[in-house]
């Protein structure tokens, strides 16, 4: 049985892998969309600044640094990788 987990970008684990499921604002979903960020697409945590914010993923072949008020928009499918 395959357990499905959501949850918010920001909350991934570094070094985590997901699939982007939802974007809860459509402003958010605008500008990232711009980014390369698109429903489905595999991303993954790099890492968060000292100070907790912003946070940087990777998206396809490219590091982006997101807010996390805005990663706390967008909803992530963890992807289990054996």
């Amino acid at each position: 049985m395959n357990k499905i987990n959501h949850i918010q970008l920001h909350k991934l684990p570094k070094g985590k892998k997901a699939i982007i499921r939802k974007f809860n604002r459509e402003d958010i979903f605008l500008k990232t969309l711009e980014m390369g960020m698109l429903p489905n697409t595999t991303i993954e945590m790099i890492g968060v600044a000292p100070l907790g914010d912003p946070i940087c993923v990777r998206v396809l072949e490219t590091l982006l640094s997101i807010r996390k008020s805005e990663a706390e928009h967008i909803e992530v499918e963890i992807l289990n990788e054996f």
